[in-house]
């Protein structure tokens, strides 16, 4: 014989049900203003992930002047958008210049600088905080940690061997994080082909799109680190 209890529980499933079948209106609404906030709480960490900047460019003088007018812009968005600039420290090149647009638009500047390179009297004065390396492996590797996401602007074999080295380790799972190559003038054109064809050919586990991604003016830029 069935108790009492057992009849309450089978009335209160039966009322579950009824509500769940005629009320989900109203349960949906109870639950928006929290999906909301989840929502809000989710964008709020979404920008703070993309704070720190890193950035892989040029320390050449002798380049045309549109990679320096570019640079530049990169720099004062960052500066205007209170963003903090991760890079190699230099006082040359491309390096310098997107170092002082972002600083007199009020972004800190955080160098990250080789002993060879110091000694050699190319550290910058605008570095607010400043990383010493032994070698170029551990700067790349204190840049990767110090930043929450790679700029790739156009540069010679240095910067290639620092995207490079990003993308290894994004394959091996040891971050999440994106190179974005900043293609100004199509400077990246030959690394994107190259990648593809890495891909054709199969040399590569995973679709490469997965860690990075092309942007061809400041607008396509800045919306990859909203």
């Amino acid at each position: 014989m069935r108790s009492p209890l057992g009849k309450v529980k089978v009335l209160y499933d039966i009322d579950f049900l009824l509500q769940i079948s005629f009320g989900w209106q109203k349960i949906q609404q109870k639950l928006l203003p929290f999906f909301k906030k989840c929502r809000y709480l989710y964008l709020l960490t979404e920008n703070k992930m993309m704070d720190k900047i890193a950035i892989f460019c040029s320390a050449s003088e002798n380049i045309e002047p549109v990679f320096f007018e570019k640079a530049r812009d990169v720099g004062v968005w960052m500066g205007q958008n209170k963003k903090t600039l991760v890079y190699g420290g230099a006082n040359i090149g491309l390096m310098e210049c997107i170092a002082k647009a972002a600083k007199d638009n009020g972004s800190m500047i955080m160098g990250v600088i080789p002993t060879k390179l110091e000694e050699r009297g190319r550290a910058s004065d605008l570095v607010d905080v400043t990383f010493r390396t032994d070698n170029l492996s551990d700067r790349k590797d204190v840049m990767l940690n110090e930043s929450d996401v790679v700029i790739a602007l156009p540069g010679g074999v240095g910067t290639l061997d620092e995207v490079f080295h990003v993308m290894a380790a994004a394959t091996l799972d040891y971050h999440r994080k994106k190179v974005i190559f900043y293609n100004i003038n199509g400077f990246w054109n030959g690394i994107i082909d190259f990648l593809a064809g890495l891909e054709r050919q199969h040399f590569a586990h995973h679709p490469l799109n997965s860690y990075f991604a092309v942007a061809n003016d400041l607008r396509e830029l800045t919306e990859l680190l909203k």
